[in-house]
């Protein structure tokens, strides 16, 4: 019945978020779970059955092994929350113990400037406590001897809270349990704000109500630069398109695939029940329409497949059972996240640009978010890097680690 509503119940919120995906789940869970926070929430999307949202197209993967201590440190709250879920939801016996399925990440360099790279940001993740392992070609062949490893310099794998978790079941469990503390999901559209000075005073709804609010949320994925354009605000934030395949192999491994990061740009990793999961985007690589899912099957043939036989000889021969395509919310300016308030519209806060990494991140951003709405500030991680205004000023987060 709740997921069915359109209505708001009220005319006025202390906030409201727009988009109702992970991220919007999220910062709405985080709130509800909040002691010091007493305020109704509303969260507003535009399709409650989720089906061409980015959140129902991730590959539900995690990893530590980013370049800069903060990435790391998030991914590591994920993983622990993720792991321990029952008892951040209060021990709620309806909880099912979800897990990382630690088969890890081997990211394959080819060049002595890429294994630089991978040497620079284990030492960086060593430093945070992930369990970061450099590999020779050597190794990596003895550990995985169904790769090809004639072109490698160097790999890097970590196999403790890497690898793939139950995303979807994250995701309900947020959303079920704030609608139970009171939050309100509907399934409606923002079409336009009310801006008066450096506040938002109020949105309007595709169903013609207007909805005061005290803060706004951003969390509308790959459309975050159409919600903060009726703000009067620019967000560099556009949807690429990302395609998936699940496929099976004539002759499976013997043991977990790595998500596998081939220096071609392919990736691919074990799936489970005999499948395997394979991703990848063309080499011209705009933005696309809101609603553009359509698969480009030539990219399969003349550079996924290719990549997998020419690495891992035995998926030569393999059929492609699954397909899809979906949507990166890609920050351009940095590929990092996009949070805290604009600097000139006070109560308008971000929630965007997660460029492929938004599921991994959502519990920490999420948390992030909900201590910003409520105190101004971050208490149990310092997010503020990721804050706007490094926009305006201009200041990039360098992120080395992007697939």
């Amino acid at each position: 019945m709740a997921a069915q509503q359109s209505t708001p119940q009220n005319r006025s919120y202390d906030v409201v978020i727009i988009g109702g995906a992970i991220m919007g789940a999220s910062t709405a869970w985080f709130l509800s779970d909040n002691v010091d926070f007493d305020g109704s929430v509303l969260v507003v999307e535009k399709d409650l059955a989720y089906e061409n949202c980015s959140t129902a197209h991730t590959n539900s993967c995690m990893r530590q092994q980013f370049s800069t201590e903060l990435n790391v440190r998030i991914s590591q709250f994920a993983a622990d929350f993720v792991n321990n879920i029952r008892s951040y939801m209060g021990n709620d016996p309806r909880v099912p113990n979800l897990g990382v399925h630690n088969f890890g990440y081997m990211y394959l360099a080819d060049t002595p400037a890429f294994a630089d790279v991978l040497k620079d940001s284990q030492k960086v993740q060593r430093a945070a406590g992930a369990a970061t392992q450099l590999m020779t070609p050597e190794q990596i062949k003895q550990a995985y001897p169904f790769y090809n490893v004639d072109d490698i310099v160097l790999g890097s794998i970590n196999t403790e809270n890497e690898g793939y978790f139950d995303g979807a079941g994250l995701f309900d469990w947020w959303r079920r349990q704030s609608r139970e503390r009171g939050v309100e999901y509907i399934q409606n559209e923002v079409v336009a704000m009310t801006r008066t000075g450096n506040r938002i005073d109020s949105v309007t709804l595709a169903s013609g109500e207007i909805v005061s609010c005290g803060q706004l949320v951003n969390a509308s994925g790959p459309r975050a630069a159409r919600t903060a354009e009726m703000a009067g605000i620019d967000v560099p934030v556009e949807p690429r398109k990302r395609f998936t395949w699940i496929f099976t192999a004539e002759t499976p491994l013997d043991r977990d695939l790595p998500l596998t990061i081939d220096p071609s740009g392919v990736h691919v990793r074990e799936n489970g029940g005999g499948t395997y999961q394979a991703g990848g985007h063309s080499d011209i690589d705009p933005a696309v329409g809101f609603d553009d899912y359509a698969m480009d099957h030539a990219i399969w043939q003349d550079h996924i497949w290719p990549a997998l036989a020419t690495r891992i000889p035995q998926f030569e021969a393999i059929k492609v059972t699954h397909e899809w395509g979906g949507h990166y919310a890609m920050n351009t300016f940095d590929h990092n996240a996009i949070m805290g308030s604009h600097d000139q519209v006070e109560n308008f806060v971000f929630l965007n640009g997660f460029s492929g990494h938004g599921l991994q991140q959502s519990p920490a951003m999420g948390r992030g978010t909900a201590e910003w709405l409520t105190y101004g500030e971050y208490r149990a991680l310092d997010l503020s890097a990721f804050n706007y205004e490094r926009i305006t000023n201009n200041r990039p987060i360098i992120e080395k680690a992007i697939i």
